[in-house]
């Protein structure tokens, strides 16, 4: 393999895969790095459709090797016996975290990474969100607004494919959108309720990565609800079957798996990263690769991690810190608040397949600039979804037996539904990552601890949401309503933002409007390490928009010789 590149990329997942494609269609030669084992669409997705009966042990975890290797990441809703290969086993990438401040570091282990994993819920952030900052004054304001990114989260929608429905609110602005999918019965006759009590609250359905029209080489969903197994179709987007395939079509694309990037190295003349020191993890053979360019899109922690240890005279604090700021403003959605409820009403209504989606409610508090609309600043939006009661648990309940008994479980009794608040944290100065010199990986690499922590104002939003989320199903006629709001622990929500933030004062923060570090005019950071804010909407369609962004603003900078 050559050792000279273009461009570095670091990382293969929803960012790394965006900055791949763009910068070799630009015409660079690009190098991707990944940690994780190599991995085919379609081919290595060996747990597809596999049926119940012939998943291992029924799919029933694993207690004494789940509390071994994966304590962590066998508490995310996508990890089961199904997708464990996909997942990092924590055993081997220990971490800390300060007294009483426990984060779930939630990390995929493969090509891809955790595209393959994702929930795929995709919404444009508005200037509510990007105006945030300057208007409270909390972290870093930002120094682009919605303006600069419309493009191009058009740019990405067209290309992953996102199934959506137009709504017209100004703080949650409309895409690109393939058909929506379909609201179930009660889902609808919930919209028409909630509205028509709240009209400021609408319903909408999800916004989603999800085909329901082919798109190039890509399949329409089939509704087969298991896509965290993988989708040979390319229904889902992610980056193994959409973004790594049209960088690889360019014959510009080189990309190499089971490698740990364990610093950057910093060359004081000429004010650069001069080359990525990587270890490969199944010989663990030390090289170095170099290139104009480096894009790091490791994933907001990992980013983080590789930036600490990568320390030199010139950043004894870690790269491209010299304003103190790397590390810091780490942040994650709150999710503990939810509320469910059940009806009757629906009595033999059910649904075709398996929709890989729910529905939506935008946030309505705090939307006025002026007026608060409580003791509590920003907002939050619920994810929410009708679920048929049936199966066994509602059988062994009910009177009957045999065939006719049978036959009348295809008609379900009731249906439940459910909302859950996505809260947005605001960006504290001394929630942060730091290295624990004392613990190293297997590989020998300093490793992270974390001081993260919710605080009051996201304790009275998660109180705030449970007891809203209880009033709308309420209002929509549901029985049996119980909401609660308990605390969630940061990385829960597995939405983690910040640490090298954007902002335009080389004082305050880490990167520039273009994603570049300030100090080190080469490096480009276009994961969720780059978040100045959370919002309250899931954050990686702004990833991707600000990936796709950056590679444009480094192609041209490379075309004119300026790198």
């Amino acid at each position: 393999m050559s050792d000279e590149f273009d461009a570095i990329v670091v990382g293969s997942g929803v960012s790394g895969g965006w900055a791949a494609k763009e910068l070799t269609e630009k015409g660079l030669k690009v190098l991707v790095l990944e940690r994780g084992r190599p991995l085919e669409h379609g081919r290595d997705y060996v747990t597809e459709h596999m049926p119940p009966w012939e998943i291992p042990f029924g799919g029933k975890p694993l207690r004494e090797l789940y509390a071994r290797d994966y304590p962590v990441q066998s508490q995310s809703y996508a990890f089961d016996e199904t997708t464990r290969h996909f997942w990092i086993k924590d055993s081997d990438y220990p971490y800390t975290t300060a007294s009483e401040a426990p984060f779930n570091w939630l990390r995929a282990d493969v090509v891809g990474g955790k595209s393959l994993l994702w929930g795929r819920q995709v919404y444009r952030w508005s200037d509510l969100d990007f105006e945030a900052n300057r208007r409270d004054g909390h972290g870093v304001d930002w120094p682009i607004r919605y303006r600069d990114l419309d493009p191009w989260y058009a740019h990405v929608e067209r290309f992953i494919g996102v199934s959506g429905q137009s709504e017209g609110l100004p703080h949650l602005p409309d895409g690109i959108f393939q058909p929506p999918m379909m609201m179930y019965a009660v889902e609808k006759a919930l919209k028409q309720r909630i509205e028509a009590q709240f009209p400021e609250r609408p319903v909408t359905i999800g916004r989603v990565a999800n085909l329901t029209k082919p798109l190039g080489d890509r399949g329409a969903c089939h509704y087969c609800g298991i896509c965290q197994r993988g989708c040979s179709p390319g229904a889902y987007f992610s980056s193994l079957s959409s973004t790594l395939p049209a960088a690889r079509k360019t014959g510009r694309l080189t990309l190499r798996a089971n490698s740990v990037v364990e610093g950057l190295d910093y060359d004081p003349l000429r004010r650069r990263v001069s080359g990525v020191r990587v270890i490969d993890t199944v010989s663990g053979e030390r090289m170095r690769f170099t290139s104009r360019l480096v894009f790091l899109c490791a994933s907001t922690i990992s980013s983080l991690q590789i930036l600490l240890n990568s320390r030199s005279d010139s950043f004894p604090a870690g790269l491209a810190n010299g304003s103190g700021m790397l590390g810091r403003y780490v942040m994650d959605h709150q999710n503990g608040a939810f509320a469910f409820g059940i009806t009757t009403e629906f009595i033999g209504r059910y649904y075709r397949g398996y929709r890989p989606n729910g529905i939506y409610i935008p946030r309505f508090r705090n939307l006025d600039p002026v007026r608060a609309d409580g003791d509590f600043l920003r907002g939050y939006g619920y994810q929410g979804q009708a679920t048929p009661l049936e199966g066994k648990l509602i059988a062994t309940a009910l009177p009957g037996f045999g065939a006719a008994f049978k036959e009348s479980l295809r008609q379900p009794p009731a249906w439940a539904m459910f909302l859950a608040a996505f809260t947005e944290c605001l960006p504290y100065h001394d929630n942060r990552v730091t290295l624990d010199e004392r613990l190293v990986d297997r590989h020998g690499v300093p490793q992270l601890c974390f001081d993260v922590r919710f605080r009051e104002n996201e304790a009275k939003l998660n109180a705030d949401s449970a007891a809203q989320a209880e009033a709308m199903l309420k209002a929509a006629g549901m029985q049996n309503v119980v909401a609660l709001a308990r605390p969630s622990v940061p990385g829960d929500a597995i939405h983690e933002m910040g640490g090298a933030c954007m902002g335009r004062d080389p004082k305050t923060s880490v990167l520039d409007a273009w994603n570049r570090a300030h100090e080190v005019p080469n490096l480009y950071v276009t994961d969720g390490a780059s978040m100045s804010s959370c919002g309250v909407v899931n954050p990686s369609l702004t990833f991707m928009a600000l990936t796709a962004r950056a590679a444009d603003h480094a192609a041209t900078r490379w075309r004119d010789g300026q790198v």
